[in-house]
């Protein structure tokens, strides 16, 4: 299976990619209505009937974790092979999911691009020569637990600032940036992707506001499910790739998970293979990780306690990418 359609040389191909689609269009119909009874119908029809709805906050906050492995999919363009429909269905994902299409697209495929260079480096690593471990673990433990998903969420208001002052910023970056932050901000010189992005900023912040409305006496509740959901991006994000090694952009955890929920997350927990070939759909990743004889690092479960081991000093992990274990890279072209 392939991308663009007029790729696909075969009709079984065609039939995969078919269903692929058809399957990817039922999620994200499910996705955008499971937000709309988080946002809305909990806290207008269900709460006033009972209280014990309440505790419909916890499963339907876990399903953003989902709702990131198909926004994903649209991140890297294969939700579907027509563009505009991935853009669009994209644009909606990132909506419910409460950040911009184009602010989480350009910050993650600059993450595949300079994935544990020394620009990126991971969230983990810091320099002891630079910053004391204990103010390390604190900038480490508030982005893992809360961070990432506050930072997606609050860069939305970078692009209201007005005009003169945005282009300021900008123009800051492309001239005095790191290779990262000059490649990011070069993706929004575009105007109409910024736009775009105020656009959905606009619409994400109506819906926020409308919702708390909505909840009202229930505000504890709208707050839970906030935090919960902060919390568990953040946290989630994390784990792929704490304690891989620098200067090898093609790495990541491939984590066990039982296959029913390996096929929740959209295989997400094959990382490295996705981070090797990033173009592949969902539904080829276990494929991939057979033919190239892949191998589980450990256990999701495992790998998620593990990175409550704090930050980890540059010079304890090894930056030579000839020295990592070749699990680390491809094994071969499938």
């Amino acid at each position: 299976m392939s991308y663009p359609r007029g790729s696909v040389s075969s009709a079984s191909e065609l039939g995969r990619l078919q269903i692929l689609e058809v399957a990817n269009f039922s999620l994200a119909g499910l996705f955008i209505l499971l937000q709309l009874v988080q946002f809305f119908i909990l806290p207008i029809y269900l709460l006033p009937k009972a209280s014990r709805w309440e505790y419909l906050v916890i499963p339907l906050a876990f399903t953003i974790t989902p709702l990131w492995a198909l926004l994903h999919e649209a991140i890297h363009g294969v939700f579907n092979s027509s563009s505009r429909l991935n853009r669009i269905f994209g644009r909606m994902l990132a909506i419910c999911f409460g950040s911009s299409f184009n602010i989480l697209r350009l910050t993650h495929l600059s993450h595949h691009k300079f994935n544990r260079a020394i620009t990126e480096k991971g969230t983990e690593i810091y320099d002891p020569a630079n910053v004391s471990c204990f103010r390390a673990s604190i900038q480490y433990f508030y982005y893992i637990f809360c961070g990432l998903y506050l930072v997606e969420v609050s860069s939305i208001f970078i692009f209201f600032l007005p005009p003169k002052i945005f282009a300021r910023m900008r123009s800051r970056l492309l001239n005095q940036g790191s290779l990262q932050e000059k490649w990011l901000a070069a993706q929004f010189t575009d105007e109409a992707v910024v736009r775009q992005t105020q656009i959905d900023g606009l619409v994400i912040y109506v819906i926020l506001a409308l919702s708390a409305c909505c909840f009202g006496q229930h505000w504890r509740i709208f707050a839970a499910l906030l935090i919960l959901r902060t919390f568990l991006v953040s946290f989630h994000d994390n784990v792929y790739h704490y304690g891989t090694p620098l200067g090898v952009t093609a790495s990541g955890h491939n984590l066990f998970m039982p296959r029913s929920i390996s096929r929740l997350v959209l295989n997400f927990n094959l990382h490295r293979i996705h981070h090797c070939y990033p173009n592949v759909p969902w539904i080829q990743l276990p494929e991939y990780f057979v033919r190239l004889s892949g191998v589980y690092d450990q256990h999701f479960l495992s790998a998620a306690l593990n990175q409550l081991r704090g930050p980890i000093a540059a010079s304890e992990t090894s930056s030579n990418s000839q020295a990592v274990d070749k699990r680390h890279i491809p094994l071969q072209t499938p």
